[in-house]
């Protein structure tokens, strides 16, 4: 197995036995990928340009944020490759509840070669403590 790919399955593996928790990270970028964890204000303008494929990756579904594209739970990005953008430089958008299941998610999706990718620092919990609403659930 290339080396590569065991960081992915024992990432994969650490975050299915952590789960997406309340816990808050500080730093503002993601393992060595090109993506930025950006604060509410800075996501939520992101999304108002209407660039950006917006991506839930939270599990189970905890709501969502206004304009979500997709929903793809973190742990399933890598089979999902068919629901995401064919083009690698789509400009991302992503998130979950606190940020744990999404820098796994980012750092999933940068090892697919995507290289425009935004991340929601501290995830709907910050979202809603900003101030912000999450979508009305069906």
């Amino acid at each position: 197995m290339r080396p590569r790919t065991l960081l992915l399955l024992a990432s994969l593996l650490l975050l299915l036995v952590t789960g997406c928790g309340n816990a808050y990270s500080p730093a503002t970028t993601t393992g060595d990928s090109s993506a930025r964890q950006l604060s509410p204000a800075a996501f939520s303008r992101e999304l108002a340009s209407g660039s950006r494929t917006v991506i839930n990756v939270h599990t189970p579904d905890e709501g969502s944020i206004p304009g979500t594209d997709l929903a793809v739970p973190f742990d399933l990005v890598i089979d999902s490759v068919d629901e995401l953008p064919a083009n690698r430089d789509q400009p991302l958008a992503v998130y979950c509840k606190s940020g744990r299941m999404s820098k796994d998610a980012v750092m999933t999706l940068a090892d697919l070669d995507y290289t425009d990718i935004v991340e929601l620092k501290g995830g709907m919990d910050a979202w809603s403590a900003s101030g912000r609403k999450l979508a009305e659930s069906d």
